[in-house]
């Protein structure tokens, strides 16, 4: 796709690549499997060849971090990943150069970015969205921003033809996930249950995922939400299988991804065949 879009094509577009995903999976009885990493680690070439790999290896879409010196909703893994890209002079203009160069190497994938709000903040929430839809990002997620704080990032994200995304949380109630569903576009982000990314706790060990989210599917699929996507706690292709036994269209893996980059920082070849293969095996789990 053109990287010469108006903002006002732009808008026409608000998720659609993600309708066209799911629209595709569904017609080859596939889930979506959709991996997280960090833009500029280990550090900006490298991060651009492994974003690459992501989408070679059969991700269904892609979400991507902007570093952050306060991540407060990610574990050590994604905390680490943003340090070494920050220790890189990575910046959100470092990473809208990388995000231009994903879109025109996969003009049809989903980009979504999961971040932080003082990253939107410092760079104005107009400007924010008008710089990532021309770099042409797809939806955005902000970790820290509750939905009775949202409005103004939803109405610049809507604009700007940027699908604002939603967390459902473990602990939400009715009201909640009722807003959830009217808000969100592109997809809603499930929680596998409570905490930060990347840390098992005695109520959802390996291998499983929690029993809430069964339940809070249901109830966003009567309240017509978009497609329901389990991330948090994703690190085995077991995994992957019970988030779509449990009525996900999708399941997010995030610091198990990172973890692969971050053990082989000295071997940049290394680094890409085993996410080639992370990505392989994590993707054969969403098929039917």
């Amino acid at each position: 796709m053109s990287q010469s879009l108006t903002a006002e094509t732009n808008i026409q577009e608000a998720g659609a690549r993600y309708q066209a995903a799911f629209a595709a999976l569904k017609e080859k009885n596939e889930k979506a499997f959709i991996p997280f990493v960090m833009i500029g680690d280990p550090n900006a070439e490298q991060s651009f060849e492994v974003i690459k790999s992501l989408i070679d290896s059969g991700a269904d879409a892609l979400e991507l971090g902007i570093p952050f010196s306060d991540p407060s909703a990610d574990g050590l893994t994604i905390q680490h990943a943003a340090m070494r890209a920050l220790g890189k002079g990575i910046t959100p203009d470092t990473c809208i150069d990388i995000l231009k160069q994903v879109r025109e190497y996969a003009p049809q994938i989903p980009i979504g970015l999961l971040l932080y709000g003082n990253l939107v903040f410092a760079r104005g929430i107009d400007t924010f969205y008008k710089d990532m839809a021309a770099a042409g990002v797809d939806s955005v997620l902000i970790a820290d921003v509750p939905i009775r704080e949202s409005e103004p990032f939803k109405a610049a994200a809507l604009k700007y033809g940027i699908a604002p995304i939603f967390i459902a949380p473990p602990n939400a109630n009715d009201d909640t996930l009722r807003a959830v569903s009217s808000l969100s576009r592109g997809y809603t982000y499930v929680l596998s249950r409570a905490g930060v990314t990347g840390v098992d706790t005695p109520e959802t060990p390996k291998n499983t995922v929690s029993s809430t989210a069964n339940q809070l599917i249901e109830s966003l699929n009567n309240y017509n939400a978009a497609p329901p996507v389990i991330g948090f706690g994703i690190s085995t292709p077991q995994q992957v299988k019970d988030a779509l036994n449990a009525g996900a269209l999708g399941a997010i893996s995030g610091s198990a991804v990172v973890k692969v980059i971050e053990n082989n920082l000295n071997d940049n070849k290394k680094m890409l065949t085993e996410m080639s293969q992370f990505i392989h095996d994590m993707k054969a789990a969403t098929k039917a």
